[in-house]
């Protein structure tokens, strides 16, 4: 089969296309002919070596059809949607034509979104719906903050919790892509410039929580962002990997503030954090009804994989990208 390797940890130029060897499933696992996959920074972060040593083969998620399942669960040409369960980190991922995967992350779908479509969505949507309803717990009226709102997963956080009524305060570092996010259904959009704890202050916003997939470097100031009793779940290292610096509960944590994490690329599909916890189907159909925006931003051809990272780490997608195999 053909597949995407890291060659060496780096750039996007690392990536290169070879011939791998078809792989055979486990008891356990399912082979999944892949048809399209979508495009994520924790890739990035994997090739550029930033995460330790991972897989040879990139990629955490994918859309594809069954071609065996040694349990008889999911008959062969069965539509389904991946997640993770290792892929790209510790076992080859999803940029190739083929790939095993637990079946505790594969999830058939009932929709007749085209392939490019189907795969943008499981890996944002699931983080998001995690992040949100999971970790910050947010109820209809409530407002939450989304810090790094124009990255994909911040997208998919605008649009879910605008769908479930949540009032929502979108930011970004760029005053153009503010009409961007109030289509989106913000309330309104605040300039991301390292004290939004002062905007929202001055606005006289209270705000109940904070969905960061900015990260560490901003951590601080999200903390000082929610009233007393809010929420903060960080979800992303757009800002960098450097830790917070000489961090002190006591005079950084406000009193009664809960602070969480949500790693994704760690937990998804696992017991504690079932994929069935996640509503796809009703996303796929709300997607194709147009109740959530469609996507992806851009489709990129197999042999486009360089530029398609290049174009992720610049920000130049300005939403979720995807990769066709077939």
């Amino acid at each position: 089969m053909k597949a995407i390797v890291i060659s060496a940890y780096g750039g996007p130029e690392v990536l290169r296309i070879t011939d791998l060897p078809d792989p055979v499933p486990d008891q356990g696992e399912v082979l999944i002919r892949i048809k399209a996959f979508g495009l994520n920074h924790a890739e990035a972060y994997m090739r550029a070596g930033a995460w330790g040593e991972v897989a040879a083969v990139p990629g955490i998620e994918c859309a594809g059809v069954v071609e065996a399942d040694p349990s008889g669960q999911l008959a062969p040409g069965t539509r389904v949607v991946a997640i993770l369960g290792g892929m790209g980190r510790t076992r080859n991922g999803s940029y190739a034509e083929r790939v095993t995967v637990p079946a505790t992350n594969v999830v058939p779908v009932n929709s007749s979104l085209g392939w490019a479509e189907l795969a943008a969505v499981p890996e944002v949507y699931a983080t998001a719906w995690n992040g949100l309803f999971g970790n910050l717990a947010l109820r209809p009226g409530e407002r939450v903050l989304v810090r790094g709102a124009t990255s994909s997963l911040g997208r998919a956080a605008v649009s879910l919790a605008v769908d479930h009524g949540v009032r929502v305060l979108a930011t970004t570092r760029n005053p153009a892509h503010a009409q961007l996010l109030k289509e989106l259904g913000a309330e309104d959009v605040l300039i991301d410039d390292g004290q939004l704890a002062t905007q929202v202050s001055t606005a006289n916003y209270a705000v109940d929580a904070v969905f960061d997939v900015v990260g560490n470097n901003v951590l601080r100031d999200s903390l000082a962002t929610v009233r007393p009793r809010g929420r903060v779940c960080q979800l992303g290292f757009l800002g960098g990997f450097d830790p917070v610096r000489d961090f002190d509960p006591l005079t950084d944590l406000p009193t009664g503030v809960q602070l969480s994490f949500f790693g994704s690329a760690f937990v998804l599909g696992s017991p504690e954090f079932p994929l069935a916890d996640v509503p796809l189907d009703a996303i796929y159909a709300k997607v194709e009804s147009g109740a959530l925006p469609p996507g992806p931003a851009r489709i990129f051809r197999f042999d486009e994989i360089v530029e398609a990272h290049r174009v992720m780490e610049a920000g130049e997608a300005l939403g979720k990208m995807t990769v066709m195999v077939d």
